[in-house]
Formats: structure tokens, sequence, C-alpha cells
């Protein structure tokens, strides 16, 4: 039975996940096992209960615990509850709440790249992207588009956050990821090499003459691709560049000088999926 409580004091310690932590403290790095993470509106919630995430407890508009948060409401069991007016919840979080409904879930661990990448034709590995919404979308895609996993760099930012997780529509939890080292000094190497240890022939997007096409077929029939994209802005690093195997471009025209990060992932994607009938 739902164990529904309506907030009278925001000092409460049972908010501080809603209105006092900081995202690293909810990630609390220290002690992962103990992080937590705020899944935002209920499609997202639904979607990530679907993966096997636990929720801890949820915050919605009193006029949602009938409505679209009732069927979250029954997936959680007998969490706690904290229950408001639209008003007063936006006053504790100090944002207002898409679709009326937040939960507080457990983080789990990471898996290692090695576990994650078994049996994987097509991964996408992101290199120092740190704009929420960028994350959000490119998850979005590789679900989408035929991706096995992605992998992060140490420095992208977290696809759990709020914003990552809904602009992804859920796709974050649908999609298996990890980070590829614990340290920005394991980006490029280690990690390339760990990449081609398994197998993955490794393929740098950027805007550079000495480019193979993106539909060259001997890439498109290569068992085993990760497709590297970078940061906003500045790119891949030129260090990356000279350590993958394969330098690709999307083709530009009208004078366009290139596209955001999250479309030329999802172009990437698509050009490069894994095609059944490839040897």
């Amino acid at each position: 039975m739902p164990h529904i409580v309506e907030i009278a004091d925001f000092a409460a310690p049972e908010l501080d996940a809603y209105a006092r932590l900081t995202e690293a403290q909810l990630r609390n790095r220290l002690e992962p096992e103990l992080g937590i993470f705020i899944a935002e509106s209920p499609k997202v919630i639904l979607r990530a209960l679907d993966a096997g995430y636990a929720p801890v407890s949820l915050l919605m508009e009193r006029r949602h615990l009938s409505g679209q948060g009732a069927a979250v409401i029954a997936r959680c069991g007998d969490v706690p509850v904290y229950t408001g007016d639209s008003a007063l919840l936006a006053q504790l979080t100090g944002y207002p709440l898409t679709r009326g409904v937040l939960c507080a879930m457990r983080r789990p661990a990471l898996p290692p790249v090695e576990a994650l990448c078994a049996g994987a034709h097509r991964v996408a590995v992101l290199e120092n992207i740190v704009d929420h919404t960028n994350i959000g979308a490119i998850f979005r895609s590789a679900a989408a588009l035929g991706m096995d996993a992605v992998l992060l760099t140490p420095s992208c930012c977290d696809p759990l956050y709020r914003r990552s997780a809904r602009v992804s529509m859920g796709a974050v939890f649908q999609i298996p990821w990890t980070r590829i080292g614990d340290t920005a000094g394991q980006w490029p190497q280690p990690g390339l090499d760990r990449l081609r240890a398994l197998g993955f022939q490794t393929v740098a997007m950027a805007l550079r003459r000495d480019t193979v096409d993106i539909d060259d077929p001997k890439l498109q029939a290569a068992p085993r691709l990760a497709i590297v994209l970078g940061t906003e802005g500045d790119g891949l690093g030129s260090r990356t560049i000279a350590q993958c195997d394969h330098t690709v471009k999307i083709p530009m025209a009208h004078g366009v000088d290139s596209l955001n990060v999250a479309a030329a992932g999802a172009v990437a994607f698509w050009a490069l999926r894994w095609r059944q009938d490839s040897p």
C-alpha cells in the first residue's frame, strides 16, 4: 500500500534528495551503492521501473495521486509518496515539475566495459560531452538507431541527471551504458586499446579532409564498430582522432559547417548501423 505524506515541513531530512542535495551528493561517488538519482515524469519513471531500477520515494502534485501518477504509485510498492500542490512543490524543488511527478531511485553499480560490450556489434563512445540535453538526445538516438551500448569517457556528464533522462524519454534506461575509465587520464588511452582488444574498429567522427566516406561498405560490414563523438563546439580531441582506426565525416551542404553533436550522432548511428545480413 502506498504511504501518502502531506508535506508540512520543508526541512524534513527525507526531502533532502529533492530540495537540498547537489548532483555530486546524489551520485555519492565515495559510496556508489548509496547513490540515488531523480527521475522526472511518469513515462520516464515507468521506463526506469521496467528496467529494474529501485524506487526510494515519490514526490508528486496532489492532483496526480489519482491521475497520471496513479500508475507510478501502483508500481512502487510501499515507498513514501510526498505530496502537495504545484506551487508548494516548485518552492521546495526550485523548479516546476514536468508532468508533476518526481521519483528518487537507487543508482545501480556500472558494469565493466568488457562485460557490457560482450556480443555487441555497434557501440557509441561519447567524449567529454557536458550538455545534459545533448546526452539525453544522443541516448535516445542510440537506442532507436541500432547501437548496442553507450560508453562515456570520465569527463562526460551524468546520463541519469534529471534533464538527461527526461530528454532521452527514458532511453537511458533502455540501452546499456557505462563509463570507459574512472579518471580523465584513462582516455583516450588506455580506453581505445581496451576497445581494440574487444575486437572493435574505432571510428572518429570529425570534420577533416583525410576521412573515410560514411557510406564506405567496408565500414558498414565491419563486425564491430565503436563510433566516437566529441564534445560540443570543439569536437573530438586531436589525440583521439589520431589514435582511432578511421576518421569519418558527414558531408555538409549549403555552406553549413557542422551539425550539433546529437544530430551528428543520429546520422552516424543510422549510416553505420549493423545490418543483420552483414557477414
